[in-house]
């Protein structure tokens, strides 16, 4: 007798387990396809800001000539997917085991709301940035806005992260190195990180998949807020050196530096 009543008694228990496991499937098959308030982020497009983009010139000078240079400083992005696009479990759990691939919240790429306020709000960004770092490059370079106009043009892309790039593109195109040379040392440079009209390089999102846009589009240095170092070497490329700086004399100073082949006086992020 003791062996049917065994028998019985695990039948029992796996008929009570399937019965209750029934509604956990359930819940997870409904998981699996409901949408999630997450977006999936990317390495985006990169732009040499001394060159052209959309068949204009990025950076335009009035009331001093611009000089021709060699090398690139290459603004780096991050392609989001959109607002109204369904992000689901599946998509979440791939993006978590690809180094190429964020998963973010989608309040925080979309914070203004809409599609159409959020592009409001990204050009607004844009503007602003464009402004600062135009204000930036003249007072390091110790000129009047009155003696020197600066036109940026930069097709389909928002917010301030450009900020750096920009004020470092529009030295290079006015003064170089200051003593002939070009700030790049003819490299190809990439970077990012807002700009404060006093030269403060501010936080901005997405370090780690810029960087791989950076090493993929050639570059072999990454300028990036120094705050940003920790986030920058957890998937950073092999063969990308990361510069981190504070200030806007910081990125000018490491890049006549490198270009100096003085690689001792150079921060990094290894460091």
């Amino acid at each position: 007798m003791p062996a049917p009543t065994r028998t019985l008694f695990r039948s029992a228990r796996a008929r009570t387990l399937a019965i209750c496991a029934a509604p956990v499937v359930a819940l997870l098959a409904v998981a699996a396809l409901a949408p999630l308030p997450f977006t999936i982020a990317q390495p985006g497009g990169t732009v040499n800001v001394l060159g052209a983009d959309s068949g204009k010139q990025v950076i335009s000078l009035k009331g001093v000539p611009g000089r021709t240079t060699d090398g690139q400083l290459r603004m780096t992005t991050i392609v989001v997917t959109g607002p109204q696009v369904d992000v689901r479990l599946r998509d979440v759990v791939s993006a978590w085991f690809r180094t190429d691939r964020a998963v973010m919240p989608r309040s925080a790429v979309y914070p203004a709301g809409s599609a159409k306020e959020n592009e409001q709000h990204n050009a607004e960004e844009m503007k602003k940035s464009q402004t600062a770092a135009e204000q930036a490059a003249l007072n390091y370079l110790h000129r009047s806005p009155d003696q020197v106009k600066v036109d940026l043009n930069l097709a389909d892309v928002g917010g301030p992260s450009a900020g750096l790039l920009f004020t470092l593109g529009i030295i290079d195109k006015i003064d170089g190195d200051g003593r002939g040379g070009d700030l790049t040392g003819g490299k190809t440079i990439a970077g990012t990180g807002t700009i404060a009209p006093n030269g403060d390089v501010g936080e901005v999102g997405g370090v780690p998949l810029k960087t791989q846009a950076a090493k993929r589009d050639g570059a072999s240095v990454f300028l990036l807020p120094r705050k940003e170092c920790a986030a920058a070497k957890q998937d950073s490329p092999k063969g990308l050196r990361l510069v981190p700086v504070d200030k806007l004399n910081d990125a000018v100073d490491a890049l006549k530096a490198l270009a100096a082949g003085q690689d001792d006086k150079v921060p990094s992020c290894a460091a």
